[in-house]
């Protein structure tokens, strides 16, 4: 299995900026309902009923998310859902958000499992339209913290299904780092200590990772959301990660050669994911992962349906199934990450994997600061202030790492 969630260079922000500027100035944005982001998006409805299957449905999907069981015939739950529904999936497989974006602009495909720096842009543009939850019988049992969130819903108005999450980890090497760390500090402040052998997750979005420390650590700066940085902010953000670039060994997208350099010992300790932990486990490197007392960035994936959709009818099917308890623990198991549906924990196939990954562990998830779009509307309620948009995060990605 070789998973990647790169999230390179996004520089299609345009209708993402032009909405938000277009937005309501009624001073209604994060103060008001959990989605509220400031900006009014495109006019659009959700289906109010469903109507005779299509027989087909297009899928932009994150690899290991719309198994066929091609690539493991002990894995699949795409061809259950076939036989059930009468829907043909031809699934599309991104390696990043920016490609996601691209290709639902096509509209060619009638869904997409968007992560949470991709669902703002898709919303704003049009692209993505709301759902009508009512017409997923298996979304009355998401975990409610998953349901109504900044990145999936606007002003109460949700544009998607919740698939899975997963939270961004400390991963270290037990006998080289010592002694356990239990703050991000290991790889800011104290990062020289292991000089060469520190690794960074290699995305622009990695500027939040560093607001984060510094929203703990230096609170004058005012932080309060690690996604919504006013410049003065930013510039500390993207300061901290330039000191930090002098150490750091490699900058990693693909978890398997994560895995490959900690078990060699090039990689020491950095940012991860529990999969990549449990890889690296399993292979018996020495490794263990933290929690950091600071919190953590992390992605929590939704399932969108596009504006233009072909199939509207398969693709609301899909949204269901995938999100039904059997299948929703296939694929939170395959991939590795915390299942949406709560009953899916009595469905995995490892009895401890919703423990192993804190799938029903609310206050674990508070700590967990999930992947936004920043757009120049700062997300933490401020309308005095301009806040950076992406565009210039990727700019300053490509500066942090010269």
């Amino acid at each position: 299995m070789r998973l990647t969630r790169t999230l390179t260079a996004a520089l299609t922000l345009g209708a993402l900026t032009l909405a938000t500027a277009c937005g309501s100035s009624d001073g209604e944005g994060s103060k008001g309902s959990p989605g509220g982001q400031g900006f009014t998006p495109p006019k659009l409805s959700a289906r109010k009923s469903l109507g005779k299957a299509e027989g087909e449905v297009n899928l932009i999907a994150w690899a290991g998310y719309a198994e066929d069981g091609s690539n493991d015939p002990k894995v699949d739950w795409v061809t259950p859902f076939e036989k059930k529904t009468g829907c043909q999936v031809n699934t599309k497989v991104a390696g990043t958000s920016d490609e996601m974006v691209n290709l639902m602009k096509t509209g060619q495909y009638d869904a997409v499992s968007a992560s949470g720096d991709a669902s703002l842009r898709l919303i704003a543009s049009g692209d993505a339209a709301p759902v009508n939850t009512g017409l997923v019988p298996h979304y009355k049992d998401v975990f409610p913290g998953l349901k109504n969130q900044k990145w999936n819903s606007v002003k109460g108005v949700p544009y998607g299904i919740p698939h899975g999450r997963g939270a961004n980890l400390l991963m270290y090497r037990t006998d080289k780092v010592t002694p356990a760390p239990e703050s991000w500090s290991a790889v800011f402040g104290a990062a020289s200590k292991h000089k060469g052998k520190v690794t960074a997750y290699d995305s622009p979005i990695y500027i939040a990772d560093a607001a984060l420390y510094l929203m703990k650590t230096e609170p004058d700066l005012g932080i309060k959301n690690p996604y919504s940085l006013d410049q003065k902010q930013f510039d500390a953000a993207v300061g901290l990660l330039k000191k930090q670039n002098a150490n750091v060994g490699e900058y990693w997208s693909d978890y398997l050669k994560e895995v490959s350099a900690f078990k060699s010992g090039d990689s020491v300790i950095g940012t991860s994911w529990q999969v990549i932990v449990n890889t690296a486990q399993a292979e018996k490197a020495p490794v263990k992962a933290v929690l950091p007392r600071e919190g953590a960035t992390g992605w929590s994936d939704t399932w969108m349906v596009s504006a233009k959709a072909e199939h509207p009818n398969c693709a609301y099917k899909w949204l269901d199934w995938i999100v039904s308890p059997k299948a929703n623990a296939q694929v939170a198991e395959y991939f590795g990450e915390a299942p949406s549906n709560a009953k899916a924990c009595d469905e995995t196939a490892d009895k401890q994997h919703c423990a192993t990954f804190h799938a029903d562990d609310a206050d674990y998830w508070k700590r967990v600061h999930f992947w936004t779009t920043p757009i120049p509307q700062c997300l933490d309620g401020r309308d005095d202030v301009k806040c950076v948009p992406y565009a210039k995060w990727v700019q300053a990605w490509t500066e942090i790492k010269g």
